[in-house]
């Protein structure tokens, strides 16, 4: 038995009531992530104003997405991939070899989009010691500014929080999000571009 709940609207937290039952409304039902981070109140709260901040960020929805997907394959998170690329494909509508490429480690063949998810994945192999990084020249280069940088710490900084909670309580996929199912690679070989 796992040491983790997954919450129900009936046994989490009166501090996680509100966030669990506006997502039951609006996707009708409590995603598995969101059902184990309400055994603290404070963490999903914190998951939650985290996304609502990237949302406002400078980065498009498109960009917000790849940045979110990057982080999780970097991070092997299973569960993270598999949301985000349902996301990414039904939410955002992005094309199908852009999500394809995000999962695999492959090239995108959008230099822009490329030069934000080489970036990303460096901000997360090297935690955040990129300043003088051949990668972050490429972001520059690519027309992105400091904002967007920072803006990328954001997204790294949400799917930290999401990616470990899942590492931690071993979060089962939604059936939602079934049908984007993805499998980390045994190494990181893919994913070092």
């Amino acid at each position: 038995m796992s040491t983790f709940k997954l919450h129900t609207l009936d046994s989490a937290p009166a501090g996680s009531l509100p966030i669990l039952d506006s997502a039951n409304k609006g996707l009708g039902f409590i995603p598995n992530l969101y059902a184990h981070l309400a055994s603290s109140p404070a963490a999903l709260q914190a998951y939650k104003q985290l996304g609502a901040l990237l949302e406002q960020s400078a980065l498009t929805p498109e960009e917000q997405q790849a940045v979110l997907i990057a982080v999780s394959v970097e991070n092997r998170c299973e569960y993270c991939v598999a949301a985000h690329s349902f996301l990414a494909r039904n939410m955002v509508k992005m094309a199908a070899d852009r999500i394809s490429a995000l999962r695999s480690g492959a090239p995108l063949p959008d230099v822009k989009l490329s030069a934000l998810v080489t970036f990303t994945r460096a901000v997360v192999r090297e935690r955040g010691w990129v300043a003088d990084s051949p990668e972050l020249k490429a972001f520059f280069a690519a027309g992105y500014t400091p904002q967007h940088a920072l803006d990328v710490v954001l997204g790294v900084a949400m799917k930290t929080l999401s990616n470990y909670t899942n590492h931690l309580t071993d979060t089962p996929l939604d059936a939602a999000f079934a049908s984007e199912a993805w499998q980390a690679p045994d190494d990181y070989a893919c994913c070092k571009s």
